[in-house]
């Protein structure tokens, strides 16, 4: 470690955090989608839901937590200013995350005529999550600017994360679900793919009107030529989805091909994020250097990521080689 440079430390450990808030997206984007779509289903299609994002859900979210966590020891200076700023949003956030803890494990334990309000309740959960986390997005995005036009820009996030959230939570159950449960969650990733390509292009248009950062390496040139890629990939995996789930029926070989598809919108849209701020950690305010703990404190932390964050990959991976293939019948012992 000591023949990295101090100042190449900070931008490893901000792409650490930043693969680190990327795999929470993925991963814990597709089970709280999930708890979305279990709005007006009966048990059976919600039990099924359930069973699909049980061995994996509660993990989903360690990667929230690591990311938070390099944020706090790598950036202590972003962390006060950013958490300072959301402190609400934040708070609501983990109320969701817990309200659906508790939902996932009462709806199994309480008695039975109790079971659909607890799932109600994990529904609820599901939704308060996403949406804060979009709004504490749109906020990020905009540089904390308290201003109406930033309120309404991360209202705008909020809706288009959760419908993000919701179609990748529709791709998983088109690769898990089997006959009914499999053909409706291809209705909701059609209607959930619409919405997330309009917020999409939503917030494309408006986040260079509202930040002169960012329409000048949006749009300036040569910058121009270098976001290009990214755009144009994008749109090309849009209509790539959309072409696949107008064709797509239960029981087709294609069925992992949505969640493949969505994985690479959800990365294309973080690249573009990262190529839109980068250095700056807090847009507008504050670069990665100069919110970075001392060279000296890095290298020790290094250290602990380097064992770290392979152990989480590891058993990440092998819970899900252990529970692939199709979901069975949710049983409680």
């Amino acid at each position: 470690m000591s023949a990295i440079p101090d100042s190449y430390l900070p931008v490893i450990f901000l792409g650490l955090m930043g693969l680190s808030m990327l795999l929470y997206a993925i991963l814990d984007g597709y089970d709280l989608g999930t708890g979305i779509l279990m709005i007006g289903r009966g048990e059976s299609h919600r039990d099924q839901m359930i069973a699909s994002i049980g061995p994996f859900w509660d993990a989903n979210e360690t990667w929230l937590v690591l990311g938070v966590g390099i944020l706090l020891v790598a950036f202590p200076t972003a962390h006060g200013l950013i958490l300072t700023s959301v402190y609400l949003p934040v708070a609501l956030m983990l109320a969701g995350l817990i309200l659906r803890g508790v939902a996932f494990d009462f709806r199994a334990k309480a008695n039975i005529k109790h079971k659909g309000l607890w799932d109600r309740v994990f529904i609820f959960g599901s939704l308060l999550a996403t949406s804060t986390q979009g709004y504490m997005l749109g906020l990020y995005i905009t540089g904390f600017n308290d201003s109406g036009s930033t309120t309404l820009f991360a209202l705008l996030s909020a809706l288009c994360v959760t419908s993000a959230y919701t179609l990748m939570g529709a791709c998983w159950l088109i690769l898990k679900a089997e006959t009914e449960l499999q053909a409706y969650a291809i209705r909701c990733a059609r209607r959930c793919l619409i919405l997330t390509a309009i917020g999409l292009l939503a917030l494309s248009i408006v986040n260079p009107l509202i930040s002169a950062e960012t329409m000048s390496r949006w749009f300036g040139f040569p910058q121009t030529l270098y976001l290009a890629p990214l755009p144009l990939a994008t749109i090309a995996l849009l209509l790539m989805l959309h072409k696949l789930l107008a064709s797509i029926e239960p029981g087709d070989s294609r069925e992992a091909k949505p969640l493949l598809y969505t994985i690479g919108i959800f990365v294309l849209s973080f690249a573009g994020l990262a190529y839109s701020f980068f250095p700056m950690i807090v847009p507008g305010q504050l670069t990665v250097w100069e919110a970075s703990s001392a060279p000296e404190s890095l290298r020790v932390i290094l250290w602990g990521c380097v064992f770290v964050l392979p152990t989480i990959l590891a058993y990440t991976a092998l819970s899900y080689y252990i529970f692939r293939g199709k979901l069975t019948a949710l049983t409680y012992y």
